[in-house]
């Protein structure tokens, strides 16, 4: 009988614990796929970092880097109309049709991204800044700045992600895709067979709780390394504190999501200690209370 409980209390060991990996791993897989990959989830999550100050800067300084560069070539423009252009775009990005560019740019991004993971699309995917540059075109030209009617708005695209990468993320997209899918099933379907089989299931679920909490907080700590290296790979010319704050506002889903498996498995497990420690009181046998000493004999009772 004991050698059968340890062999059922092993097999449970392993259900939870391989459950348990692969909870961290099923909620970025569906993070990434059912977060990330949708459009309209993507514009309402990135859509208000157009208030942002770095980022902001960043389009800003983007932008006017390549009109200044577009009105060197074809005019003779000398170095003091930049300041100018530059103080142009910059209050352009404070305003209401910046927002409304921005949404639009970014839609218009991930549409060519998710084109490119999906239908085997080749060629880099770039990032069109046509309709800022000609909102403030527009803008320039109702102030009378000298040249502002030369500005171009071709050839204002940014690359995204490389050609020679499109076809790596592409099949990492897929593969996500799939475990989006599987690994949530395969965890609880693992999760409930080890729980079927031990022999002491509150234990075996006081197990799978504290799993769950380590899961969601390994997967706190893998968003937040995840960032440093991200922002450290960056290039030089890449403004990181716009970079940052487009990764915190893509990841912010992920980061709750981990803290909810730290909340709800933390939760578990103690409500199954507690549980556990009820029942054990309520188990313990009532000690019988003492029976009274016989009274002694008396001189009456002798005679």
């Amino acid at each position: 009988m004991g050698s059968q409980s340890g062999s059922r209390n092993a097999v449970a060991a392993v259900c939870v614990a391989v459950a348990c990996l692969l909870v961290p791993l099923a909620v970025l897989a569906t993070w990434a796929t059912y977060g990330l990959a949708d459009t309209g989830r993507y514009v309402r999550t990135i859509t208000p970092l157009a208030g942002d100050p770095s980022v902001r800067e960043a389009v800003a300084t983007t932008v006017a880097d390549e009109v200044v560069q577009e009105l060197e070539t074809r005019t003779t423009a000398d170095a003091a109309v930049t300041p100018f252009v530059r103080d142009a775009i910059d209050s352009f990005t404070r305003t209401d049709a910046f927002r409304t560019a921005w949404e639009a740019g970014n839609r218009a991004l991930h549409d060519a991204v998710l084109h490119a993971l999906r239908d085997n699309a080749t060629g880099p995917v770039t990032l069109d800044l046509a309709p800022v540059t000609t909102q403030v075109k527009q803008r320039l030209e109702a102030d009378n700045m000298p040249y502002a009617h030369r500005i171009p708005v071709q050839h204002t695209q940014i690359p995204v992600l490389p050609a020679e990468e499109v076809a790596g993320l592409r099949q990492g997209y897929r593969l996500l895709d799939a475990a989006a899918l599987w690994l949530p099933l395969t965890a609880g379907a693992l999760a409930v067979t080890g729980v079927a089989v031990a022999a002491s299931r509150r234990r075996t679920i006081t197990a799978a709780g504290l799993g769950t909490a380590l899961g969601g907080a390994l997967l706190a700590v893998a968003v937040a390394v995840g960032r440093r290296l991200t922002l450290a790979d960056l290039p030089d010319d890449v403004h990181r504190p716009a970079a940052g704050a487009v990764y915190d506002a893509l990841t912010a889903a992920l980061r709750t999501a981990s803290w909810v498996l730290v909340a709800v498995g933390a939760g578990v497990a103690l409500a199954c200690w507690l549980t556990g420690r009820l029942t054990l009181r309520r188990s313990r046998p009532t000690p019988a209370p003492p029976t009274a000493a016989p009274a002694p004999a008396t001189a009456a009772n002798r005679g």
